[in-house]
């Protein structure tokens, strides 16, 4: 059986730890949020990333499912206008544009990996007969499902139905402010090819920074607690799953307290 969580010790311990991180003091911080993961394994809360990005922790191979579903079911109602107003992201957009430039397209079945209140699949409904969309956060599908934009809707984890698909295979996977909650990208990838059509295109947004500024590793927790990697890793492990890359476009991904966060909009294709 589950072990039932003390909430109120839980929020104590959270609050505090958020607190402490806010004054500057990484060393306490750290020790309360070790307080919270003990308090919660499944780690709601983010503590496994926050620890990361103190730098008084090991960094995780993604973000725990339960933090990435609470943190998107909670900010579902205004997603789009923190998102898109608030912190100017424009990912979807840009995926179109890209699409349009290089001439592909249009396609049969797309699936978008969370696909979240259903920006991109709003944006690329035109170009698809058929839209696959999955979300871990099911307050995020509710409304995607509004839009009626998506012929097909899940919620689910990526890796885990990239795995279990029964759906594909598909001619073009979108990924659109997924990767920033992963770290280490093979089974994203892995899982990419396999549900793609031979020649079929991946396409996919990453915030970035140097190698120097990475020290470098493949990828890292930032201070605004997700991961960013660097080019040479996402180049590295595309090839390596058997994808030609076509474009690695430099882009502002938002807005991160009024500084550009830099990454990058790639569009691959399975050789």
């Amino acid at each position: 059986m589950t072990k039932k969580i003390d909430e109120e010790a839980l929020a104590e311990a959270y609050n505090r730890a958020l607190a402490l991180e806010k004054s500057g003091d990484a060393e306490a911080a750290a020790a309360a949020y070790r307080e919270v993961l003990a308090l919660d394994p499944d780690d709601h809360g983010g503590a496994a990333v926050r620890l990361a990005a103190l730098g008084h922790g090991e960094t995780p191979p993604k973000a725990p499912e339960a933090y990435v579903e609470t943190l998107f079911d909670q900010h579902a109602e205004a997603f789009e206008d923190i998102l898109v107003e608030q912190l100017g992201y424009a990912v979807p957009v840009q995926v179109r544009q890209r699409l349009q430039e290089l001439r592909l397209g249009p396609f049969k079945k797309l699936l978008d990996l969370g696909c979240g209140t259903g920006l991109t699949g709003a944006a690329l409904r035109d170009m698809a007969e058929d839209i696959t969309g999955l979300d871990l956060s099911e307050n995020m599908v509710e409304i995607a499902h509004e839009k009626e934009v998506y012929d097909t809707l899940y919620v689910a984890e990526v890796e885990d139905y990239l795995e279990d698909n029964d759906d594909g295979p598909f001619d073009i996977i979108t990924a659109t402010d997924v990767v920033p909650y992963l770290g280490g990208l093979e089974a994203l990838f892995f899982g990419a090819a396999e549900n793609l059509e031979p020649g079929g295109l991946f396409i996919f947004s990453a915030e970035t920074r140097s190698e120097d500024e990475l020290k470098g590793e493949a990828y890292k927790v930032y201070p605004f607690h997700r991961f960013v990697h660097s080019t040479a890793y996402l180049s590295e492990r595309l090839k390596a799953t058997g994808f030609e890359i076509l474009e690695m476009l430099d882009i502002n991904v938002r807005m991160q307290e009024g500084e550009p966060s830099p990454g990058v909009l790639v569009t691959a294709r399975l050789a």
